[in-house]
């Protein structure tokens, strides 16, 4: 059996991905384009890819492949029809790096909240060691407690992120993107009166037709002055111009982001030009990618491989 890795550097070279050779021949890539992924699929049966475009243009060719392991839980790269078309089975995997993802966006939204970075700043410039008194809180921040969370997006991210919010002492609430949430345990609002109200609004929901530019001009019309925006599910659920646009004209404080538009970063990214940490912080989505968080991923990759060749299904998306 032979297998592709189209993508092994997503992953990290600190994680030892030795294990898919129990299963036959592997071909590793470092990185694979869009234009190069039809090439080097051809004769596998197993595609092990994380971003790489599994559609009928990069498929078509490769006549064997039977089993397409995604290295995430976002599986929008993938023409699901198609696969299912050909008999390709697709998997992803869940619930991997919840963890991760929950413990970043309270991050951000702590610095966001106590203006961290312009404290920080404060003390290595000198300005601290020059001053007379033994504080200094020039820029007014606020308790997390007691203010509003809203959460857009009530799966198991989004879950974990309402349970630390709630540890903190914030008031939960959530709009349900896909509107088919069970969740009971915390308030549900439409999305007009979560932007209205919360503080601080946290994204957490998939990317599909319907979030697709949802946090748009009109979203950040309707939130607070004083709001904080997080986006640590996909870029393109916010609307990049619209983003700046808010941010420079303050009709929100400040957003803290995992992801954007296009990765990685583009120069013409207008978000590149606001270089003031306390209004805006972007890292390069790596929020999923704690040290515990891959090695799990890998693990249900292989999980996920011996259940196909066990005629099992698991973590199949396109049944």
């Amino acid at each position: 059996m032979k297998l592709v890795i189209l993508e092994r550097n997503s992953v990290g070279t600190d994680i030892d991905v030795s294990c898919f050779e129990q299963f036959g021949e592997v071909t590793y890539y470092a990185n694979t384009t869009a234009e190069q992924v039809a090439d080097r699929v051809q004769e596998c049966d197993i595609i092990i890819s994380n971003k790489a475009p599994m559609n009928e243009d990069t498929l078509a060719s490769a006549s064997n492949v039977k089993l397409i392991c995604l290295l995430a839980t976002g599986y929008d790269c993938v023409d699901l029809s198609y696969c299912k078309s050909r008999n390709i089975k697709v998997t992803n995997v869940v619930n991997y790096c919840t963890a991760a993802v929950a413990q970043h966006t309270i991050l951000l939204a702590l610095m966001l909240s106590e203006k961290i970075t312009f404290y920080d700043n404060y003390v290595k410039s000198g300005a601290y060691s020059a001053q007379d008194r033994f504080s200094n809180f020039d820029r007014a921040f606020h308790d997390l407690e007691n203010r509003a969370w809203g959460i857009i997006g009530m799966g198991t991210i989004g879950h974990k992120v309402a349970q630390l919010a709630t540890a903190f002492g914030c008031k939960v609430f959530f709009y349900s993107a896909s509107g088919k949430s069970t969740c009971t345990e915390y308030p549900r609002v439409d999305l007009d009166t979560l932007l209205q109200t919360c503080d601080i609004v946290s994204l957490h929901c998939p990317l599909t037709d319907k979030t697709r530019n949802l946090i748009n001009k009109t979203a950040f019309e309707k939130m607070k002055p004083t709001a904080i925006l997080i986006n640590v599910a996909r870029g393109p659920i916010v609307n990049t111009q619209d983003l700046y646009n808010a941010l420079i004209t303050e009709k929100i404080m400040a957003a803290g982001l995992d992801v954007l538009e296009k990765e990685p970063m583009e120069p013409s990214n207008p978000l590149s030009q606001i270089q003031d940490s306390t209004k805006l912080i972007i890292t390069p989505h790596m929020s999923w990618a704690s040290v515990e968080s891959r090695t799990r991923l890998i693990s249900e990759i292989v999980k996920n491989i011996q259940a196909f060749l066990d005629k099992t299904d698991r973590n199949i998306v396109n049944l």
